[in-house]
């Protein structure tokens, strides 16, 4: 009789062993299973944007390839040589305190704001919120509901550069 009753203590633990193996990858298959769910649910991010800025304070964007982007729901930040600009435009804008006059393509309050591939956006920065000197490093970063879609960097083109351009 011994023997039928220690033949019990391995099947038993190997019973513990197997539901604790099922019992782990239960938890695996819900956290995957939940981090796949959010992820359908978050909106593609664009984006290819092309900059350029010019001397004179004009800063031009060119949306390159991604969905169609409301600019109302954007946030650009733009700096200059790393330093911020002392005041960000608030997209769309008429007007705006650092920027000369009324901005360009969606941008423009008075426009459709749907930004679609192949339009140009454009803005002129006003000397008192900075200078755009000849060579200066110019970064745009798009922030959509708090989520980075597109980093760009240019240089100021030069007199020279524009000369050439046209």
């Amino acid at each position: 009789m011994p023997q039928t009753s220690r033949g019990v203590a391995p099947v038993v633990g190997a019973v513990v062993l197997l539901a604790c193996c099922v019992g782990a990858a239960s938890a695996v298959a819900v956290t995957v299973t939940d981090a796949g769910a959010t992820a359908l649910v978050t909106p593609a991010t664009p984006s290819v944007v092309d900059a350029h800025a010019t001397s004179d304070g004009t800063l031009a964007l060119t949306y390159r390839a991604g969905p169609a982007l409301d600019v109302r729901d954007l946030r650009v930040v733009v700096a200059v040589d790393g330093t911020p600009l002392r005041q960000q435009p608030t997209v769309p804008f008429v007007g705006a305190p650092g920027f000369d006059g009324a901005p360009g393509g969606p941008f423009n309050a008075a426009t459709d704001p749907t930004w679609t591939v192949g339009e140009r956006a454009t803005l002129r920065v006003a000397e008192t919120n900075t200078a755009l000197d000849a060579g200066a490093r110019v970064t745009v970063r798009l922030y959509r509901n708090g989520t980075r879609v597109a980093v760009v960097e240019t240089r100021v083109a030069t007199a020279r550069e524009r000369a050439r351009a046209s």
